[in-house]
């Protein structure tokens, strides 16, 4: 099994969404969104957006959504199901490409992760991102944790 990357479209968000997996859903109805919503909001807004897909199964998606230009400042976000994860060294190979991709054009990313997400938490760090202890926030009762990456 391979993982390939391609640019996000329309078409990713219904299996994605229809197999998202639990720790990601959960995020999304703190948020106020249905997976599906969660999706098509983040493909909207993003500036660069990607689809994760294992053996052409689209598997996940994420994206980076410019928050203040002027600053370089950006807020990098990813959803997916778990056949994601199963595929940590491709994901961590991928994801840091990517995620340099975004950084020499938006320098300072930041968002929030749920606390009890581990998978995504360690997969976070391993990207190069800084991911605070947690209870930064409170969103429809799920604690989260801050994470950044400053590269100006």
């Amino acid at each position: 099994m391979a993982v390939e990357l391609v640019r996000a479209r329309p078409q990713h968000v219904g299996p994605i969404a229809n197999r998202m997996r639990g720790m990601d859903v959960l995020e999304c109805r703190a948020f106020g969104h249905s997976p599906k919503e969660a999706l098509r909001l983040g493909l909207r807004a993003s500036s660069l957006c990607y689809t994760a897909k294992v053996d052409g199964r689209p598997e996940a998606m994420f994206g980076l959504t410019v928050t203040n230009a002027m600053c370089g400042e950006g807020s990098p976000w990813m959803l997916g199901t778990e056949a994601i994860y199963e595929h940590p060294r491709e994901m961590i190979r991928w994801g840091a490409a990517i995620v340099r991709r975004w950084a020499d054009s938006t320098p300072y990313l930041k968002n929030v992760v749920a606390v009890r997400n581990d998978r995504a938490i360690r997969m976070l760090r391993r990207w190069g991102f800084t991911v605070s202890e947690g209870g930064d926030q409170v969103f429809a009762g799920v604690e989260f944790a801050t994470f950044t990456m400053d590269r100006r």
